[in-house]
């Protein structure tokens, strides 16, 4: 990613389905802003929930000329009518105000699919955030971020990582943070084997491994591990959403082979296999709640909450509760 500039772009489109990629787009245009002011505040809303009022409000300069970020979320669902007013806007777009339009690239409605054309001929600032689908391309990926954290590494390192973790991209991006800062910058495969047999507590998917399988004290203890090696709050509750939502949809199945349900799925076998060992205890009612917990904590560590660090600490007590619920 490159550094924000000093002046944010006042429109920009940011497309495509991976998800870690997009909220960092996200957050760089935030950072952007506040470099050139300080109180930017960020509004994020989802377009099927917008009203044309409601949009050019959010638009309008103000007053007091606070700068703002506003996000529009699965601009893929937009209708013509916010469509209409989204696109005027982009012609002449307010002093002070960055408008971040997020869209998966696709859309069920032409109106929806041809938005990203508009605004790229209205002058958007693209940022594409495809999904990583090939070996080369998480290769890469754990590469990059391994020098985004100040560290270096070498092809050994980066096939030991992705056959630890796997492929998700998430996952990844903690364990290549974390290994930056347990090894001083130097990730090596002996680094990466020595890590993850014995360092594992420290990583934000490992907080959540804990949390779902009702280990209070253990979920606790890995959460101020990861606090104390600057994991971003964000990257816990998105480990904690998806073990939540995961043992969630696996729990109603059974017994089942992981290997044939990978496709229908779209998980890889092993964290199929993973989420099935995880679903004992469960019960529907206490999911229902888990599913609801990590929702609100998504808004909190998003700048919902004072203290997004607490924020954490009170929803993995709360996913204990919902799993002792019967």
């Amino acid at each position: 990613m490159n550094a924000p500039a000093v002046t944010p772009e006042p429109l920009q489109l940011v497309v495509g389905e991976e998800e870690l990629l997009v909220e960092r787009a996200v957050r760089t245009a935030l950072d952007s802003a506040r470099l050139a002011d300080p109180t930017a505040d960020l509004t994020r809303v989802r377009v099927a929930e917008l009203t044309v009022p409601q949009l050019n409000e959010l638009v309008s300069p103000s007053l007091f000329a606070e700068a703002r970020v506003v996000v529009l979320e699965a601009a893929q669902e937009i209708t013509q009518e916010i469509s209409d007013a989204v696109i005027a806007y982009s012609k002449n777009p307010a002093e002070g105000v960055v408008l971040v339009v997020v869209h998966t690239g696709g859309g069920r409605t032409k109106v929806g699919k041809a938005l990203p054309a508009a605004l790229k001929k209205a002058g958007a600032y693209v940022t594409e955030c495809p999904k990583m689908t090939k070996a080369a391309e998480r290769e890469d990926f754990v590469r990059n971020e391994i020098r985004r954290a100040g560290g270096r590494t070498d092809a050994p390192a980066v096939a030991a990582l992705i056959e630890t973790i796997g492929s998700d991209l998430r996952e990844l991006a903690s364990a290549a943070a974390q290994l930056v800062a347990d090894t001083d910058g130097k990730v090596d495969e002996q680094a990466v084997r020595r890590y993850h047999s014995g360092r594992a507590e420290v990583n934000g998917f490992a907080v959540a491994e804990k949390a779902v399988v009702g280990d209070l004290p253990g979920a606790l203890e890995a959460l101020r591990w990861a606090m104390q090696l600057g994991v971003p709050h964000v990257l816990v509750a998105d480990a904690l959403a998806d073990a939540v939502r995961t043992v969630a949809r696996v729990a109603p199945l059974g017994r089942i082979d992981p290997f044939k349900m990978a496709g229908e799925l779209g998980m890889p076998p092993w964290k199929i296999r993973k989420a099935m060992s995880q679903t004992r205890g469960w019960h529907p009612a206490g999911l229902a709640d888990a599913m609801q917990i990590v929702a609100a904590l998504n808004a909190d560590v998003k700048g919902a909450a004072a203290d997004a660090g607490y924020a954490l600490e009170l929803a993995i007590i709360k996913i204990n509760r919902a799993h002792k619920r019967a």
